[in-house]
């Protein structure tokens, strides 16, 4: 567990971290447990905790030391919480379904609420591509006599507005490219995750939640034979 400058170790993010692509795993900062589903984002000291447990996977860019994040403010996390409910209701279309209806209990209503769902597909559009922009860069190329050239990436942004840049635009790159064929919303009991499939067989998140599907749906036939016997 990482040590802060000034006090004991910070804790580690409770959200699940699968494996997925960067988006899917922001999108999974809600999920469900035993006691009920739960908003890391909305968590005090969530998002910081969610930034430290993903932070060897982000991007780097020239200038920016992503080391020591400082703590987000509340703008920020609010902004943090836009992009997540967007890319939640866009992956929720592209899955099959009307926006983001499966119960997430999400106290912010940040991209839905619209008259019609054409409006809140729009509003869930607009909040993607304004964190794209929150943090614009370009490329900036390398070239020493030992490795050749290089290409690296610069912006003027801070690193918490690239990294809000850097997610919106990864799921730019998931819902417009290949990935998009398998990204999947895992009908597990209580489950409310994403997923993008790594095989053609797979139908859930996790091992954790096939098992607990495969329980309930023996328990469900052994409950109906039951029903049935005594009818």
């Amino acid at each position: 567990m990482e040590s802060t400058e000034d006090g004991p170790p910070a804790a580690p993010t409770a959200a699940p971290l699968l494996g997925e692509p960067l988006p899917v795993e922001f999108m999974n900062t809600i999920w469900a447990g035993r006691d009920g589903v739960h908003d890391e984002l909305a968590r005090p000291g969530g998002l910081a905790a969610w930034l430290r447990g993903i932070r060897p996977r982000l991007p780097r860019a020239e200038g920016l030391s992503l080391a020591r994040l400082p703590e987000p403010s509340a703008d920020e996390v609010l902004r943090f919480c836009r992009l997540r409910d967007a890319l939640r209701h866009l992956a929720a279309v592209t899955t099959g379904g009307a926006g983001d209806t499966r119960d997430t209990g999400e106290s912010r209503d940040t991209v839905s609420g619209s008259a019609s769902e054409a409006d809140a597909l729009a509003a869930a559009v607009a909040a993607v591509n304004e964190s794209c922009a929150r943090a614009p860069s370009w490329s900036m190329l390398e070239w020493t006599g030992e490795s050749g050239p290089a290409r690296t990436a610069a912006t003027d942004g801070t690193p918490t507005d690239w990294i809000l840049s850097q997610l919106a635009e990864e799921g730019v790159r998931l819902l417009t490219g290949p990935g998009r064929s398998g990204l999947r919303a895992c009908h597990g009991p209580r489950c409310v995750l994403y997923f993008v499939r790594s095989h053609p067989r797979r139908e859930w998140c996790s091992a954790d939640c096939g098992n607990r599907a495969r329980v309930a749906r023996h328990y469900r036939r052994h409950r109906d034979a039951a029903e049935s016997a005594k009818a």
